[in-house]
């Protein structure tokens, strides 16, 4: 196999892991319950998910609830409508820390939004060693290098895993600012294709806002939502089970 090949191999590896991460624990599971865990897989999540993503998924789970409430208003912690297209990669990452912090202070008026999730901010956050996890998936990342021999493999590698932050500020500017509608919801959310297939679904914003407790993201023949695919596999898989009573 050549390099260019594993590298991508490597690539996508990490990627589809944030995605499933991300878009179907985090945000069809976590946030909106339109995917079931079960206890042992919620614990998994809440143990396993900051190692994975780099974020804690309690934080996450309330910044993105605080979205919905308050969609492109200047409550909104990540919108281009008051924040700029640009604006939203560093003020998602600020309304992030302000969010943990409140969580981690026990913010009675935070911590009521997220009451349901069973686990409290990961260990890594509390203690301020949010850093670890990229030192943990770098140093893979120059251990897989040295063991290939290869510096675009590992670097593969570690940016697939650790793609969050491109992933969520397209989804949160981008799919805010360019993009058909297929309903009339209060906010500036719009459908883009191509957000959606580099974020597994997440660029259909409209779809979503419409029908924020959906676990498929799609509503169109011609809309495809790769992170729907995983569910699907997850299920079949015995990880989880979506909710029906909301797709």
């Amino acid at each position: 196999m050549n390099e260019l090949l594993m590298a991508l191999c490597f690539f996508s590896f990490g990627y589809v892991l944030n995605m499933f991460y991300v878009s179907v624990l985090y945000h069809r599971a976590l946030t909106h319950k339109s995917i079931l865990l079960g206890p042992k897989m919620m614990a998994f999540l809440g143990l396993t998910g900051a190692w994975f993503t780099g974020l804690d998924p309690k934080t996450w789970a309330c910044m993105h609830r605080l979205h919905h409430e308050h969609s492109d208003t200047d409550k909104d912690p990540h919108s281009p409508a008051h924040l700029g297209l640009m604006g939203v990669w560093v003020g998602q990452y600020k309304a992030y820390l302000v969010i943990q912090k409140a969580l981690i202070n026990k913010d009675q008026k935070i911590t009521n939004i997220v009451k349901d999730i069973p686990f409290d901010v990961s260990f890594i956050n509390r203690k301020n060693l949010s850093w670890l996890p990229y030192l943990v998936h770098g140093t893979l990342s120059v251990l897989i290098f040295l063991y290939l021999d290869s510096a675009w493999i590992g670097a593969a590698y570690f940016l697939g895993v650790m793609s969050h932050p491109v992933q969520g500020w397209m989804v949160n500017a981008l799919a805010h600012s360019f993009g058909g509608r297929n309903f009339n919801s209060p906010d500036d959310s719009r459908n883009n294709h191509f957000v959606a297939l580099v974020a597994f679904g997440e660029g259909f914003q409209n779809n979503h806002h419409h029908y924020p407790e959906r676990a498929k993201f799609s509503v169109k023949w011609n809309e495809i939502d790769p992170g729907y695919v995983l569910c699907l596999i997850a299920q079949a898989l015995g990880l989880l089970k979506i909710n029906r009573f909301k797709t």
